[in-house]
C-alpha cells in the first residue's frame, strides 16, 4: 500500500473513531431465518459397560441411519469417541456426496472399546470439535449416546467433582454458544443415570431419550433428526414380510418437499421398488433416488420428489417385522410482519399477521395453507407462563390479535404446523413496563455576543489531535488485521507415553477457528498434565504457512534434529515436529497438513 493510501486510510479511521465517539453511527441490525442445514457431533461413549447394552453395536447402526438421513450435501458431522480419555475423532467433515457419508459409517465401524468412562470428558471434546468447525449459517447440535455413569481410573487422580465441574464447565459452553446436546440413555443393565441425562439436554434446551433396548436406537435417532429439523415422523404402517414384494403408498403433500426420507427398519435387509406418481418405475440408486442399506435398516431419500402418491414395493425375510416411516424435508420458513412499536402499554392490542416463506418469497400455496393450523404463543417473562392463541387461517396467511394485561414483558412467536412439519417464527419481545421519566430540558445561555478573534490556536491543536488520533487508528488497524489473521488446513496430533510406549489414535484438529494466534495447549483440549504446552504459539505465515515460537521448556525436534523456535521457524504443509515434555514422561508428535 502506498504511504499516500495509508495516510487517507487513516484519517478516515480517524474520522469514523470521533464520530462514534459522538454517537453518530447508527446502529444495524438484520433478523436471519433459521438455517435447514446442520452441522452435528455423535457422541458415543466406547467402555467396556456399552458391550452389555448393545452388544450387537445397534448404537453404531442407528449412529448411521442419522448421517444416511442428513442432506445429501451441506451438512457436516463430526464423530467423538470417549472412555475416560478420546478414544477416537473426527473433526467436522462437510458432506458433498454419497463417499463421504460411506466414509463417516466406515469411520463408525472402526470404533473400539476402552475400560473406563467419563461423560465429562466426551462432552468436552465434542463442544471444542463443533465450535472449531461450524458453519454459523447452520444449526449447530451434539447427540451423546451413554449411560450417563462415570468409571473414572484410579491412576488418573481425576476425582468426580473434577469430572462434574469440567461437565458443567462444557455444558454452559454450549448453552452460551447455542448447541443443544440430545441424549440417549440405554439401560439395559438398569444402571442408567436417566437424571443426569436429562439434566444435561435440558440445560441446553434439548431433548433427552432413554430406553431398555438398543433396538430402538434408530427410531430414536429418526425423531431426533425430526426435532431438530422442526418435522415430523409420519407413520407408514408396518408389515410382516412374507418373501414377496408388498405394496405401500408414499403420499408427497406438496411440491415445497425438498428430501423425503424413507426409513424400513427390519432384522434384516430389505429389497425395494419404487413408482413414482406418473406410473414411472425408478431406478435404484439415482441421480434424484438415493439408497444407503445397513444389518438393521434400508434408507430411500427422494430428492425434490413430485407431489402426489408414489408406490414402494418392499420384499424382506419372511415373517421379519418391517417398520417404515417417513420424514419429510421442506424448503420453507415461517415469519410474522414487524410489530408497529415493541413498547407497549397494558389494554393495547397486538396484530398479528404470518406467514410461510420459500426461497425467500412469500408462498400462495393455499392447498399447503388448508393443512395447517397456526397459534400465536405469547410468554410473560416476568412470570415464566406460556399462553397460546389460535390463529385464523386466511388462505394465505395467518392472523390474530393479543391484549396486553399486565405491566410486564413478553415474548411472542408464533407456531404453523401440519402432519408433517412444524415451523415457529423468531421470538419478538415486547414491553409494556413503565419507561424511566426523563428530566430536565437544555438550558439556553442568555446574553449578547460579543466579537472574539478568530480561535487559530484552538485550530490547531484539534489539527494536531487529529493527526494523533490517525496515527494511533493506523496502528490499532494494523495490530487489529494481524490479531484477525486467519489459518488454513488442520494438525494431526499423536500423544506417545514414553513408558509404555502407547500411543493414542491421530486426533484431527482444524484451524479455520482460530485467529491471530494459538498454542498447542487449546489443541491438546487443554488438558492440565499438558498444560506446559501453553507456550508453544503459532501465528498465521505466508502461503499457507504456519509460524512456531517455542517459549517453553520442551524440546522440539523436525526430522530427528533439535529445533531452536524460540525466535521462530516457519513450517510448510507436511512438516512433522515431536515435542518432548519435561514434566511428564511423554511425547507429542504432530504434522501440519493444509
Amino acid at each position: 500500500m502506498h504511504l499516500k493510501n495509508k495516510w487517507t486510510l487513516c484519517l478516515l479511521a480517524g474520522v469514523l473513531l470521533l464520530v462514534s465517539w459522538c454517537g453518530f453511527l447508527p446502529a444495524v441490525s438484520a433478523a436471519g431465518q433459521p438455517s435447514s442445514q446442520i452441522d452435528a457431533v455423535l457422541v458415543m461413549d466406547a467402555s467396556n459397560s456399552m458391550k452389555a447394552s448393545d452388544p450387537n453395536r445397534i448404537s453404531g447402526e442407528a449412529m448411521k441411519m442419522f448421517i444416511d438421513m442428513l442432506s445429501a450435501q451441506g451438512d457436516k458431522v463430526g464423530i467423538v469417541s470417549y472412555t475416560d480419555k478420546i478414544q477416537r475423532e473426527k473433526a467436522l467433515l462437510e458432506i458433498q456426496s454419497a463417499a463421504d457419508k460411506e466414509d463417516l459409517k466406515q469411520f463408525i465401524d472402526q470404533l473400539d472399546r476402552g475400560a473406563y468412562t467419563d461423560i465429562s470428558v466426551g462432552v468436552d471434546e465434542a463442544v471444542k470439535v463443533l465450535k472449531q468447525g461450524m458453519d454459523k449459517s447452520h444449526e449447530p447440535m451434539i447427540v451423546v449416546l451413554a449411560d450417563g455413569n462415570n468409571e473414572l481410573d484410579p491412576k488418573s487422580g481425576k476425582t468426580e467433582q473434577q469430572a462434574d465441574q469440567q461437565l458443567s464447565a462444557a455444558v454452559q459452553e454450549a448453552k452460551q454458544a447455542g448447541i443443544p446436546i440430545y441424549t440417549i440413555g440405554l439401560n439395559a443393565d438398569g444402571k442408567l443415570n436417566k437424571a443426569a441425562l436429562a439434566d444435561l439436554a435440558s440445560q441446553t434446551g434439548a431433548k433427552s431419550f432413554s430406553t431398555s433396548s438398543a433396538d430402538d436406537l434408530p427410531q430414536i435417532l429418526s425423531e431426533i433428526f425430526a426435532s431438530h429439523q422442526k418435522l415430523k415422523i409420519v407413520p407408514v404402517q408396518s408389515i410382516t414380510a412374507n418373501g414377496s414384494y408388498q405394496e405401500v403408498t408414499i403420499s408427497v403433500p406438496n411440491a415445497n418437499v425438498l428430501e423425503a426420507n424413507i426409513s424400513m427398519m427390519s432384522g434384516s435387509p430389505v429389497d425395494v421398488k419404487l413408482t413414482d406418481p406418473a406410473g414411472t418405475a425408478q431406478t435404484i440408486p439415482s441421480a434424484n433416488v438415493l439408497s444407503s442399506k445397513s444389518k438393521t435398516y434400508s434408507l430411500i431419500k427422494l430428492l425434490k420428489p413430485k407431489q402426489g402418491d408414489w408406490k414402494l414395493q418392499v420384499k424382506g425375510v419372511p415373517k421379519d417385522k418391517i417398520d417404515i416411516n417417513l420424514v419429510f424435508n421442506y424448503d420453507l420458513d415461517l415469519t410474522m410482519d414487524p410489530l408497529p412499536s415493541k413498547s407497549v402499554k397494558p389494554g393495547d392490542t397486538i396484530e398479528i399477521k404470518s406467514y410461510l416463506v420459500s426461497s425467500g418469497q412469500k408462498l400462495q400455496d393455499q392447498a399447503l395453507y388448508g393443512s395447517m393450523a397456526a397459534k400465536l404463543l405469547v410468554k410473560d417473562l416476568d412470570t415464566g407462563k406460556t399462553e397460546e392463541v389460535k390463529l385464523t387461517n386466511q388462505g394465505d396467511h395467518f392472523e390474530g390479535s393479543y391484549k396486553i394485561t399486565d405491566k410486564h414483558q413478553y415474548e411472542l412467536k408464533v407456531r404453523a404446523e401440519d402432519q408433517s412439519f412444524y415451523r415457529e417464527t423468531q421470538p419478538v419481545t415486547v414491553s409494556a413496563k413503565p419507561a424511566a421519566a426523563g428530566t430536565g430540558a437544555g438550558t439556553a445561555a442568555s446574553g449578547a455576543s460579543k466579537d472574539k478573534p478568530f480561535p487559530t490556536m484552538l485550530v490547531v491543536i484539534g489539527v494536531i489531535a487529529l493527526l494523533i488520533i490517525a496515527a494511533a487508528a493506523y496502528f490499532i488497524l494494523n495490530a487489529v488485521k494481524k490479531a484477525n489473521r486467519g489459518f488454513v488446513g488442520q494438525m494431526v496430533i499423536e500423544i506417545r507415553d514414553e513408558n509404555t510406549g502407547e500411543k493414542t489414535y491421530p486426533q484431527y484438529k482444524k484451524l479455520t477457528s482460530f485467529r491471530g494466534k494459538f498454542n498447542l495447549h487449546q489443541l491438546l483440549q487443554l488438558a492440565p498434565e499438558l498444560k506446559e504446552t501453553d507456550k508453544i504459539m503459532f501465528t498465521p505465515g505466508k502461503n499457507d504457512r504456519l509460524v512456531l515460537k517455542n517459549a517453553s521448556p520442551c524440546t522440539i525436534e523436525r526430522s530427528g534434529r533439535v529445533l531452536d523456535a524460540s525466535a521462530g521457524v516457519e513450517l510448510k504443509s507436511g512438516d512433522r515436529l515431536s515435542v518432548s515434555l519435561q514434566q511428564i514422561d511423554k511425547t507429542i508428535q504432530f504434522e501440519y497438513l493444509v
